[in-house]
This record gives C-alpha cells, structure tokens and sequence, in this order.
C-alpha cells in the first residue's frame, strides 16, 4: 500500500496562490490565500518573506510553465518558422476564447502591482525578454527584414488578444489577430 506525501506548505501556498491570483488578481487577501493552503501565516513569511515574495514566486513558476507551453507548441508545428508563430496565435487564441479565460496573469499583475520596484515586474519583464527573444529568432529565420521590431509588433498583438478575451469576448479577435499576425510576418519577408 502506497500513500502519497501531502504538499508541504510552501508548495500549498504556491499553489494556492498560483490559482487565486490568477482567477482574483495578485490583489487577493494574504487571509484568502492562507486559508486556501491550509498554512499558518508563519509559513508565508517564512518561505517567501511576505505576499510580495509569494507574488514574484508565483509569476515566476507560471513564466517558466508558458514559456515551455510556448516552445512545445513551437516544437509541435514543425520546421517552417511561419507555421510556428502562427501556431502560438492560433493556440493563444484558442485560451483567450475560453470561457474559463481570465486573461493575462502577467498583464493583470503589471497593472495592479503600483510599485514599479515590486519584484514581480521584473518578472513579467523577463518573461517578456524571453518570449520576444524566441519570436525574434523564428522571424529571423523566415528572412523578415526587421526582426526584432516585428516581434515587438507580435507581443503587443498577444497583449491586445489576451485583453480582448476578457474585455471583449463578443468580438472574433482570434481571427483577428492571426490575420494580423500574418501580415507582421509576411511584410518584412523577402
């Protein structure tokens, strides 16, 4: 007979968090999030130093999951580095048109966290780094012309798909923004 090992209380915190501020916002009260992990305040301070660690903990562990969402959806399309790029749009926009969506935890988190010194930011804006890093080389090698400018085209694109998920959810804006995505992709090619 096996039993398997309860989480222990800086994983039920992270998981806890991970969940509640994706679907109330980093907002969300330090009582909420003890009382859905089932931990002592102590545990909080202990593990990340406050809810502000906690926060940055949090983006952190989703940053790393997306980015590998990212790149299997990449590896999933294939070679042709056209085909992989519209394959994260059409798989973002897939989630945005989720009833279920909530919108961007990234996005949402920019915004409500006011402190521009919260450590949380600096995760968001390294998430960003890295999945402009990985649309630069995919533009790159299909030959566009400006690559690294049209990968800033295509995350404020993601932004506004992701925006409009939540904001908007009576409009196409899947279609949209891979029709809009394709031209970013298209113009700058040889």
């Amino acid at each position: 007979m096996t039993t398997s090992a309860k989480p222990g209380p800086r994983e039920r915190l992270l998981l806890a968090a991970q969940e509640l501020t994706y679907t109330q916002g980093v907002g969300v009260g330090v009582d909420a999030l003890l009382k859905a992990a089932g931990v002592a305040r102590r545990s909080l301070y202990e593990h990340f130093g406050g809810k502000d660690g906690l926060i940055a903990e949090v983006l952190r562990r989703s940053t790393a999951e997306d980015e590998g969402q990212y790149r299997a959806t990449m590896a999933a399309a294939g070679a042709d580095p056209r085909a992989r790029l519209l394959a994260v749009v059409d798989r973002l926009g897939r989630i945005a048109s989720d009833p279920d969506f909530h919108g961007c935890r990234y996005l949402a988190a920019d915004l409500a966290l006011t402190d521009p010194a919260h450590p949380g930011h600096e995760v968001t804006r390294a998430y960003r780094r890295t999945i402009h890093g990985l649309f630069t080389d995919e533009l790159a090698a299909v030959g566009h012309a400006r690559p690294g400018f049209a990968a800033d085209q295509l995350l404020i694109l993601v932004d506004g798909l992701l925006a409009a998920g939540v904001t908007r959810p009576d409009i196409q804006a899947a279609e949209a923004t891979r029709e809009l995505a394709e031209h970013i992709i298209d113009s700058g090619r040889p």
